[in-house]
């Protein structure tokens, strides 16, 4: 397994992190009696376990969940796998979305905070959380509350270090504005969709983040497995995530017969290298300026065994560009402008939107 450090912290984490979003056979969401989230996959109970050891004996030590995944499972399952190797890995989780119907249980209110890191802390059977995300931007309460409210609870040892994931550039860039004013603690960690064959984080977010010194954790690596090369043009299996209109939402895809042409090209490099497509496509991943972990969220052993055997070989800077070209998609204004214009005051190393 390979390390690198989660933003500007001193924290060394796992180039993979594995997320427990489908750990759990089933589970309704209280707010939402008929929903039970199983289009996004399940792993049996019994199965949790053996991934999650299979996972620690491969050095992973990241990892990822939220209180909404399954309805709290998630946080249950690694609460219970993680107790005798607490002090050894890092956890995080989120907060900010509904899990019951109380009118409060939502957003990033200082109310609601508090009672979901307590909620988060009993479920985790921990007494401490290493990262805490805002789940999604609130725009009904203020950053000044929510980084109050954050900063509170790092002083009270229930959390370490700060996230966030799925915010637009200015709402992390104001957040770190405000944390700097303030003199709070300011969000480390940056967890967004990012992928081949979904590479908008390239715009905006992952210079910030470069230029900030904010970590980025990518989550659907595989855009949702779309990018293992188990379907064909113009296919999409019944009972696939594919198929499933809500489960293929959650991890869209630039332009499908794009996404094709990239699966063409990681298929010929997998094969040189003797390893598999997802494999060459966590690479990728890796290569990028900014990342410093993948959430994989295999779902059975094989796929495990498979993902951490990306951690045995990397991409030549050579396969790296032809993938890059391959995924590439036309740049909207400004960015094609920066682009050319500022081309001449460009330097090895830097990151162009």
């Amino acid at each position: 397994m390979r390390y690198r450090y989660l933003g500007d912290t001193g924290l060394s984490v796992s180039e993979l992190c594995y997320g427990s979003f489908n750990f759990g056979g089933s589970a309704k969401f209280l707010g939402a009696p008929d929903k039970d989230w199983a289009e996004f996959g399940t792993v049996d109970d019994d199965d949790v376990f053996t991934l999650i050891n299979t996972a620690l004996d491969a050095g992973i030590n990241f990892f990822d969940t939220a209180d909404v995944y399954k309805n709290g499972m998630g946080e249950e399952f690694l609460g219970a796998a993680l107790k005798k190797v607490r002090d050894r890995v890092v956890i995080g989780t989120k907060g900010r979305w509904r899990i019951t119907d109380d009118p409060n249980d939502l957003g990033a209110s200082r109310h609601h905070l508090f009672a979901a890191v307590e909620a988060s802390l009993r479920r985790l059977n921990t007494d401490y959380i290493d990262l805490y995300h805002i789940h999604g931007f609130d725009p009904r309460t203020s950053l000044d509350e929510t980084l109050r409210a954050l900063d509170d609870l790092i002083r009270a040892g229930k959390i370490r270090y700060i996230g966030v994931s799925n915010f637009a550039a200015w709402h992390l860039m104001k957040a770190l504005s405000v944390s700097e004013l303030r003199g709070l603690s300011r969000f480390v960690c940056y967890q967004g969709y990012y992928n081949l064959a979904a590479r908008d984080l390239e715009r905006e977010i992952v210079p910030l983040a470069v230029d900030q010194k904010v970590g980025i954790t990518a989550w659907s690596p595989l855009a949702g497995g779309f990018l293992t090369g188990k379907y064909k043009r113009g296919e999409r299996p019944e009972g696939s995530r594919l198929a499933n209109a809500t489960a293929a939402e959650s991890a869209p895809l630039t332009d499908e017969e794009q996404a094709h042409d990239i699966v063409d090209v990681l298929r010929e490099i997998a094969e040189k290298r003797d390893a598999s497509i997802a494999q060459a496509a966590v690479n990728w991943l890796l290569a990028k300026p900014g990342v410093t972990s993948a959430v994989i969220g295999a779902s059975k052993p094989h796929q495990l065994e498979d993902n951490l055997r990306a951690m045995e070989w990397t991409l030549s800077e050579e396969e790296v560009a032809r993938l890059d070209e391959v995924s590439e998609v036309p740049a909207p204004y400004p960015y094609w402008h920066i682009r050319t214009v500022g081309a001449d005051r460009k330097l090895p190393g830097d990151v162009y939107p």
